[in-house]
């Protein structure tokens, strides 16, 4: 139906949490640095780095409701993946590189996925399941183990059945006494005899009861994963983190706590973005055993501007990194087979932009209802995997040599930079600027240039830098950039040279590098862009032009002998269009680029905007409906504005069969005006309306704005819409 309606309101003991270094100092240039470069990663942060490229698994009622965020009320025997295979998941994480998977194991809709002692009504336990007996976190652990993955969870800190339930404990003002974690369940032993004393009402103890199940009988758990997100509050209900975070030391020593926590922070949203200056010292306003973790969304945080007034303002700083989190599909649970699935490219540009960008990237693959990850997304990560793997599979720098006027200091010289040994480095006392010249033995050709810093010994220092190389009797620019941190990868044009030069033209304190890496991806045809306009004329095109395209409209593969694309096609009704772009030479075993998959409703050629509740000047509603993304249908947003609900009605120009529905939310950093809650109503004649066919909430949003797509419980006929 519409292809886009755009945005129109537009413990037996008590445990102290080890805080990472920390300062105020007076607030002057130089000690203001000092202070940041002072604060350096505990040896579990360092770790968690060095995971580089994680998984996420969103699975549960959810994946068989087709909701982002359940409601609590679920009935446990909708939950029956006859064919779960947590091999299959492992095996595709680690083709794709993958060091670490976290799972969902209680979403916000409270259904536990392991077998819990504390909720067995709203868990595999009551499900048909494998006879009530499975569980999915046991066979994901087990899996882990075969396949050298290490695991961590994700424990909603909302819970919605506990809200909703008439026995409920979240919200139930229950009086906050001394209790013992865990709490016995007769039948139920465990093997790990701690306890600890608490003081806490029923929900926290309820908590931490499930935490205590989940780290001493898995695992290990390398990462603690606590949502912010709250679809729902009762009661006044808060969380005594404190309380979770010690046991997670207690229990878990090597875990991070991410998010509501002190360990990895969220990058700021949920599609993949990434900051230019990505800085792991940030200040925070107090110290970090009583801070309540907000998130952090700026494209500053850790600029010495930043730093100096925090500082100033008898601030603090921690050490705490960003963890780049999307998912493959467009929602974090599994729809169907129609559900946008990003491209290897995209998935490649994200991790390229990431782990090549100080944070860890965090890739969520959803299971099918069969407990299954799709074949279109184990093919993407598997070609992910292939691409990073052969890439980086040899340093050309192998062999170099170093010439510099900065030499280093004794314990830390030049040659540190090209000895292969990242926990090496070359560092430069009382130097913020400098560079360095990398000799190689010959010639070698490279279009990926990688930096990383010794962040253990010496914290995150250079703020700015570049890179040259020699060639015609005279150094050019090939790269340059702000933060290096963990890992910075440099994108580079194809460059082929005896000598390379790093420059560092910002640092603080001191300069320092630990290691220096080239490398040679091949380069292959981009993916075509495919493009339709209002008339319903498709144009393919690749950018750079060049390749040849071949394309299809039956939903298969294209491959070297689909039609060629020589000029614009009608498309006016809509489907799937796949497009792949081959070398000019093709041969009938080359693979070409990875698959342009586009999914287009019906044209709007025929469509007119009858009326719309309100607009702002120069944004009316025929730009909801005019097929350009960039334009926006917005209402009236001064505080005069027209109260709720808004609405757009259109003439179709025919009579149609309806199924559904595409909601494109504007682009870019502002999100005022995105829908949240709908209705959709339909007419035969533009005047007698009706129920509405659809209505609902565009669940989660505001942090993920991909294209919404709605499909009715069954077709309607009609010539107008209407949607409020």
């Amino acid at each position: 139906m519409a292809r886009r309606i755009l945005a129109m309101v537009c413990l037996s003991q008590w445990l102290f949490v080890s805080p990472v270094a920390q300062a105020t100092p007076a607030p002057d240039d130089t000690s203001a640095r000092a202070a940041a470069v002072a604060v350096k990663p505990h040896p579990r942060q360092l770790a968690w780095h060095q995971n580089e490229f994680i998984a996420f698994v969103h699975f549960g009622v959810n994946t068989f409701t087709g909701r982002e965020w359940g409601t609590g009320t679920e009935d446990p025997a909708i939950f029956n993946p006859v064919g779960l295979d947590t091999d299959q998941w492992a095996r595709a994480m680690a083709a794709a590189g993958m060091k670490m998977v976290i799972l969902t194991v209680k979403h916000h809709d409270g259904f536990c996925l392991w077998q819990t002692r504390y909720n067995v009504s709203h868990s595999v336990a009551a499900s048909p399941w494998q006879d009530g007996k499975g569980d999915v976190l046991r066979d994901l652990t087990e899996s882990c183990r075969k396949f050298n993955i290490k695991l961590g969870v994700y424990l909603s800190p909302a819970d919605l059945y506990q809200i909703e339930h008439p026995d409920g404990l979240y919200g139930n003002q229950s009086p906050y006494t001394e209790r013992t974690i865990p709490r016995p369940v007769p039948g139920r032993p465990f093997q790990d005899k701690r306890t600890f004393q608490v003081l806490a009402d029923d929900y926290n103890e309820y908590f931490l009861n499930q935490l205590f199940e989940l780290l001493t009988e898995y695992g290990p758990i390398h990462e603690v994963w606590f949502d912010g997100a709250h679809p729902k509050r009762k009661g006044g209900q808060t969380y005594t983190y404190t309380q979770w975070y010690d046991l997670i030391r207690a229990l878990a020593p090597e875990a991070v706590i991410f998010g509501k926590g002190p360990d990895v922070r969220w990058c700021g949203n949920e599609g993949g973005g990434t900051r230019e200056a990505e800085w792991s010292v940030v200040p925070i306003a107090q110290p970090a055993d009583i801070f309540d973790w907000p998130d952090m969304t700026d494209q500053d945080l850790g600029s010495m501007e930043k730093i100096e007034a925090a500082l100033a303002a008898g601030h603090y700083l921690h050490y705490y990194p960003a963890e780049t989190n999307t998912s493959i599909r467009h929602g974090w649970f599994w729809r169907d087979e129609q559900q946008y699935v990003k491209s290897t490219d995209e998935i490649l540009d994200i991790w390229y932009r990431s782990v090549g960008g100080n944070t860890v990237f965090l890739l969520n693959i959803p299971p099918n209802r069969e407990g299954l990850f799709p074949e279109r997304d184990v093919k993407v990560l598997e070609e992910v995997g292939h691409i990073t793997k052969r890439t980086f599979a040899k340093d050309l720098s192998e062999g170099a040599t170093v010439s510099t006027q900065d030499a280093g200091s004794p314990d830390h010289p030049a040659v540190h930079l090209v000895d292969g040994d990242p926990k090496t480095a070359w560092f430069v006392p009382n130097r913020e600027q400098g560079e360095i010249i990398v000799n190689l033995p010959e010639a070698r050709t490279f279009n990926r240039v990688v930096l990383q810093e010794a962040i253990g010994d010496f914290s995150q220092r250079v703020a700015r830098f570049a890179v040259d190389a020699f060639g015609g009797g005279d150094w050019r620019e090939i790269a340059q950039g702000q933060t290096i941190g963990y890992k910075k990868i440099c994108r580079t044009r194809t460059v082929s040279t005896k000598q390379i030069r790093i420059r560092i033209l910002d640092s603080r304190c001191a300069m320092t590098l630990s290691h220096f890496g080239l490398f040679y991806e091949e380069i292959r045809p981009t993916p075509p862009i495919v493009k339709r306009d209002r008339s319903g004329m498709v144009t393919l095109a690749c950018d750079p032009p060049g390749p040849v395209i071949r394309y299809t409209t039956d939903g298969s593969d294209p491959t070297s002998a689909s039609p060629l694309y020589s000029q614009p096609f009608a498309f006016a009704q809509g489907g799937v269009i796949k497009a792949r772009a081959f070398p000019s030479d093709v041969s009938p075993r080359d693979e070409g680029s990875a698959i342009t998959t586009a999914r287009l409703d019906i044209c709007s050629v025929q469509w007119k905007v009858v009326s719309v509740s309100s607009a702002q000047p120069g944004e009316g509603g025929e730009l909801a409906i005019d097929g350009d993304p960039a334009t926006i249908w917005h209402t009236r947003w001064s505080p005069t504005a027209d109260p709720y609900p808004h609405s757009m009605t259109i003439d179709l120009g025919e009579t149609l069969t309806l199924r559904g529905f595409t909601y494109t939310p504007r682009s870019g950093s502002i999100n005022n005006g995105t829908v949240k809650d709908y209705v959709l109503r339909v007419s035969p004649d533009g005047e007698n309306w009706g129920e509405p066919v659809a209505k609902g909430s565009f669940a989660n949003i505001k942090n993920n704005p991909v294209q919404q797509t709605v499909r009715l419980d069954r077709p309607v006929t009609g010539r107008a819409i209407r949607f409020e």
